[in-house]
């Protein structure tokens, strides 16, 4: 199992960033998919979870109507649109199997997002 994440980057307050995660080595389209963010000093936080085919989306409270999970199996990918980016979510941002707070599968290196002027 590999996730790798990419995408990241630095951007201005109410920038926009796309990010990506490639799969492989599971059956990508069988399984929930996450995305997961760290900002420097805390703990993991859950920011939205994918069903496996993209019929059931849920995103946590600060990032709903900004960001937007998406998935391609095609593709083996799953992405995270984010658009009017706040000072407060610059983090880590890393991709997980499985809904949230129900993980498997080893993490990726993660994805930095920083939002400064």
């Amino acid at each position: 199992v590999q996730l790798v994440e990419s995408g990241g980057g630095l951007v201005q307050p109410g920038g926009s960033l796309r990010l990506s995660c490639a799969a492989s080595g599971f059956i990508f389209s069988s399984y929930y998919m996450s995305w997961v963010r760290q900002a420097p000093g805390k703990g993991l936080e859950w920011v939205s979870d994918i069903n496996s085919d993209g019929g059931r989306i849920h995103y946590v409270d600060s990032v709903k109507g900004r960001f937007t999970i998406s998935r391609d199996n095609a593709k083996n990918t799953l992405y995270l649109q984010m658009t009017s980016l706040k000072p407060e979510d610059p983090a880590l941002y890393y991709c997980a199997r499985g809904p949230r707070g129900y993980y498997s599968g080893p993490w990726g290196q993660g994805t930095q997002v920083t939002v400064s002027s």
